[in-house]
């Protein structure tokens, strides 16, 4: 079978819609699942909607990549958006057209630079995962290219700058990290600094550009090896970029208002947000559809199940998590609370999705930390607020400590019992060290003391809510006694 190509698609006789010729206005730090699942989809969407008429130029951020088969199929690929909506299992598919071309900056340097020249270049957008923006000091401005992101980017910047002073960019960061836009901005300006590029060019980094910070909401579950072949087959082409997402998704840009006149998103009908803080909207994501995920997985995977799915089609364990949400983490947030209610209903879809294999194991990675940063929030306002524990996530916690409770040591992971049945438990060193050493020795009232007391871990003791390390000895002791799957009845 023939590449997909613009040229394939005559052949067959296309009729969907195709974009082959237009300025490229969007240069793209990222060509993997994700942005290919979410931007480009929004891009292509809004192309089509909105004429506006926009080619994005991706670039790869590491020497390895898909640039090759991106240009080989012209830019062009399948996504597939799959998921639970109105109750109903749909999976939506659509032909992307809106990537003009990839560009190796590891073997074309001077093509990479040359995107500068381009005046009709007004966009930049980036996916980088969360190590991607860092100041790397050793990094310099005549290495082609320098080797971190935000080096890449002050570089290209600069060229930018000595050609065409009078078009500085939107640059729209997507990478998971807090007030992603301010941060990769940091890094910029202190390279800029660091090679001596001058106040010049400083001031023009501040002035003609805007750093906006995002948010950013689906579920990419990238390319589907099982049915590559059959949707081959049925198609009469060979497309080696076919990407799948959930249904959902949500993009919250923190920016000036006059964005949305020059992005016309919401009028596409995206789900796209403007909004000039989007501090509410993560802590509304983080909070109830990451707390919890966090608070139920551990949970219910030493009850027995193994997926997100699996949870859902467990009734003890959806009640929990109905439960957790609406009687503890919403009364917490300062969101309206029909749109709490709303995304909250959202999220039980998407855990309910039945196109997504969300296994639970794999949710437990760094669970520590996961739980400091998801949960723990919820647990500190609900007392402020109300003067008692919530009584869920202190289960959660319970949960934790009980997943944790591993004794032997394995190719650098501590090794947990489920049942009799042998899983990994995969945190950070002195985690791991501290349960291999304590998870035996101390009773259970003594290790959640002994724990709590280790500020390093969670960033605060919690014995200083009253009550605390009673109910959460309570729930681990019920746990080591009863089994898991009979304690989540007790703590519903």
């Amino acid at each position: 079978m023939k590449t997909l190509t613009y040229d394939t698609l005559k052949e067959i006789g296309n009729k969907e819609y195709v974009l082959q010729d237009a300025p490229e206005r969007i240069l793209q730090f990222g060509e993997g699942n994700f942005l290919r699942g979410f931007v480009d989809y929004f891009i292509d969407v809004l192309n089509e909607k909105q004429g506006f008429q926009s080619k994005v130029v991706v670039v790869q951020p590491i020497e390895t990549g898909l640039c090759d088969v991106i240009n080989k199929q012209e830019g062009l690929y399948q996504l597939f958006l799959r998921g639970y909506k109105d109750g109903m299992a749909i999976n939506q598919r659509r032909l992307i057209s809106c990537i003009q071309r990839a560009v190796n900056p590891y073997k074309e340097f001077q093509e990479f630079l040359k995107i500068a020249h381009n005046p009709d270049l007004r966009f930049i957008v980036s996916n980088t995962t969360e190590a991607g923006i860092v100041y790397e000091e050793e990094c310099r401005f005549d290495e082609a290219p320098p080797k971190s992101f935000p080096a890449k980017l002050t570089r290209f910047l600069y060229e930018r700058f000595t050609c065409l002073p009078d078009l500085g960019f939107v640059i729209l960061s997507c990478e998971l990290i807090d007030h992603n836009g301010a941060e990769l901005k940091r890094c910029v300006l202190r390279h800029a600094k660091q090679w001596n590029l001058g106040m010049d060019f400083v001031d023009w980094i501040e002035q003609e550009n805007t750093f906006c910070s995002t948010l950013v909401d689906r579920i990419v579950t990238g390319y589907p090896k099982l049915e590559v072949e059959e949707i081959n087959q049925k198609n009469g082409y060979v497309d080696q970029l076919i990407d799948t997402a959930e249904l959902f998704g949500l993009w919250v840009i923190e920016g000036p208002e006059k964005l949305k006149e020059e992005l016309p998103f919401e009028e596409a009908g995206l789900p796209v947000l403007f909004t000039n803080d989007h501090t509410p909207y993560k802590q509304r994501k983080v909070r109830i559809l990451n707390g919890a995920h966090t608070s139920m997985a551990l949970a219910a995977y030493l009850a027995g199940e193994n997926t997100v799915r699996d949870c859902i089609n467990n009734e003890a364990i959806k009640r929990f998590i109905q439960e957790i949400i609406h009687q503890e983490i919403i009364p917490t947030l300062s969101f309206p609370k029909e749109e709490l209610i709303s995304f909250a209903d959202a999220v039980l879809e998407r855990f309910e999705n039945p196109f997504i294999k969300h296994r639970l194991i794999d949710i437990s990675l760094n669970s520590v930390s996961k739980w400091k940063a998801r949960v723990m929030p919820t647990l500190v306002e609900y007392y402020k607020l109300f003067e008692r524990l919530p009584k869920h996530i202190v289960f959660s916690f319970s949960a934790l400590l009980a997943f944790y409770c591993g004794t032997e040591f394995y190719d650098g992971k501590l090794l947990g019992n489920r049942n009799g049945e042998t899983y990994y438990i995969n945190d950070a060193s002195e985690v791991l060290e501290f349960f291999s050493r304590y998870s035996e020795k101390l009773s259970s009232k003594e290790l959640i003391e002994k724990f709590v007391g280790e500020e390093r871990f969670l960033g605060e003791d919690l014995t200083q809510y009253p009550g605390f390390v009673e109910m959460a000895t309570h729930y681990l002791e019920e746990i080591r006694e009863n089994g898991m799957k009979a304690c989540f009845h007790e703590s519903n």
